[in-house]
């Protein structure tokens, strides 16, 4: 039996990169970002289960400029993961198939996690 000449994958040479595919991957790269940004979560919480002295040491990492980064950054995560598994679910449906629809539901769950990032900072740095 001979092998077969044609490619596994002819995907990467017939498509062109787009705004949806950039999405789909970001979809799957945030959803880490957020199994992450939850063990960030547990050691914080873990510290404050063992000792003020823990606690503190987990308060000053977390507060720190780079601590506040990894926050935001989950954050996003959180909403863009949100927002696009609700576009998924319209998709599911069978609904905003056409080339304009995906394109502009790309917008729109990139606009509403920015939008819902920057709200929930506000709200959280006010309390």
């Amino acid at each position: 039996m001979k092998p077969d000449s044609r490619p596994l994958s002819p995907h990467l040479q017939i498509y062109s990169f787009k705004l949806h595919m950039a999405m789909s991957i970001s979809h799957r790269i945030t959803g880490i970002a957020l199994v992450v940004g939850t063990l960030l979560l547990l050691y914080w919480l873990g510290s404050a289960a063992a000792g003020p002295q823990a606690y503190a040491t987990a308060a000053s990492l977390i507060g720190s400029w780079f601590g506040r980064l990894l926050l935001l950054g989950w954050s996003f995560a959180l909403f863009y993961h949100l927002c696009n598994g609700i576009r998924h679910l319209f998709w599911d449906a069978g609904k905003l198939f056409e080339k304009e629809e995906i394109y502009k539901s790309g917008i729109i769950v990139l606009a509403a996690a920015a939008a819902l990032t920057v709200l929930a900072w506000i709200l959280g740095l006010a309390l």
